[in-house]
This record gives structure tokens, C-alpha cells and sequence, in this order.
């Protein structure tokens, strides 16, 4: 399972998975858009390039999902895959870079919005079988 979604009372709330940390953020990216439409119709025909860094985990996945929405908002982008994730750790400070994958979204059918991500409940946790997240962003 890559994801799954959270009863919340006011936004959208998931749990996203992954073996590694590039693909808990892959799947997070994917769990956020699948919000709007069903990604699985999303073709992959445009591609940005992805580079951040941050000093906290859990701020670079905030960090990393503000950035996607930021494509939808100003380029109408719906994302359906991501390449080539990379994420590092050097002496406290966190890098992404990835290459971020899909079509604009006047091309699929659309519902609701996805305003931004928030740090409300979110963590990052290593487990027996990987890494988990829960993220609510506000809708």
C-alpha cells in the first residue's frame, strides 16, 4: 500500500509509505494529487526539475509538497510520477532533488482543491518495514 486516507474533520488527512525515504515522498506527492483526480489517467508528458533543502525532515516534506501544489497553481500541473528521487542528510541538513512528472490539469476532470500542506499532525517514522508519514494539507 502506498497511501491511505484519514477521517479529519476540516482538511484532508493520509498516511503515505514507503521502504525509503524517496519513496515515502513519492508517495505523498501521489496521495496529495490524487485528491484532485485519479492519477492513474494522469500522463506523463511534462517534467520539472525538484531541488530543496531544509535543516528538518519533516519541513523539506512540507518543503516538497508546497513546491508541487506551487506547479499546479502557477503552471496547472497534476503530477503522476516522480524520478530520480534523491534525498541526503549531511550533518543535520536534508536535500531533495527529483524530477517531477504529469500533464496540465484542464486535460482530466477535477474536483476540489488542495490550498497547501501543514505541519498540523505531521511526522515522519521509521518502522520495521521502511519509513510512514501522516499529512494533512488543507483543502
Amino acid at each position: 500500500m502506498k497511501y491511505k486516507y484519514l477521517d479529519h474533520t476540516a482538511d484532508a488527512m493520509f498516511e503515505c509509505y514507503g521502504k525509503t525515504l524517496e519513496e515515502l515522498f513519492a508517495n505523498a506527492g501521489l496521495a496529495t494529487f490524487n485528491l484532485l483526480t485519479d492519477i492513474i489517467k494522469v500522463k506523463q508528458i511534462k517534467s520539472f526539475k525538484i531541488d530543496l533543502s531544509s535543516n528538518k525532515l519533516e519541513k523539506l516534506l512540507f518543503d516538497f509538497l508546497d513546491e508541487l501544489l506551487f506547479y499546479l497553481d502557477t503552471e496547472h500541473m497534476l503530477f503522476s510520477d516522480f524520478k530520480n528521487i534523491i534525498i541526503k542528510e549531511n550533518n543535520g541538513e536534508y536535500t531533495l532533488s527529483c524530477t517531477a512528472i504529469g500533464d496540465v490539469a484542464s486535460n482530466y476532470e477535477t474536483h476540489g482543491d488542495v490550498k497547501a500542506p501543514t505541519y498540523n499532525e505531521m511526522v515522519i517514522k521509521k518502522t520495521n518495514k521502511g519509513f510512514s508519514a501522516v499529512v494533512v494539507v488543507d483543502i
